[in-house]
């Protein structure tokens, strides 16, 4: 069993930063590809990027290459994702999820929300114009 707590959401003005971090329990956290996913109001949740268990393979949404980094600590049992350059789009709930990692599928399989089989509460990124 795994649990997830994201924090770092909050409010920041186009162009401006904010790193969420996504905090687990479970002494096997190493095992596990974390991803994030956002959900802005009257819309689907939408993929945004994952990071494998061993923290060099990582994947990002297009819309968000260049602008976003995500990264881990095992030893903290933490993922955390740096948000540079936001933009009004990029409002939206932050949710981290995780599942344990298997080497033989390519990052890009991580990309479905059902492949998860963990989440976290959620936390509100608001970017103003």
């Amino acid at each position: 069993q795994v649990q997830l707590v994201e924090s770092g959401g909050g409010l920041v003005q186009a162009g401006g930063s904010l790193r969420l971090s996504c905090a687990a329990s479970g002494r096997t956290f190493s095992s596990y590809a974390v991803g994030w996913f956002r959900q802005a109001p009257g819309k689907e949740r939408e993929f945004v990027t994952v990071i494998r268990r061993s923290g060099g393979n990582t994947y990002y949404v297009d819309s968000v290459k260049g602008r976003f980094t995500i990264s881990r600590d095992n030893a903290k049992n933490t993922v955390y994702l740096q948000m540079n350059s936001l933009k009004p789009e990029d409002t939206a709930v932050y949710y981290c999820a995780a599942v344990l990692d298997a080497a033989s599928y390519i990052s890009s399989y991580y990309m479905r929300a059902r492949r998860y089989d963990y989440w976290g509460q959620g936390t509100q990124v608001t970017v103003s114009s």
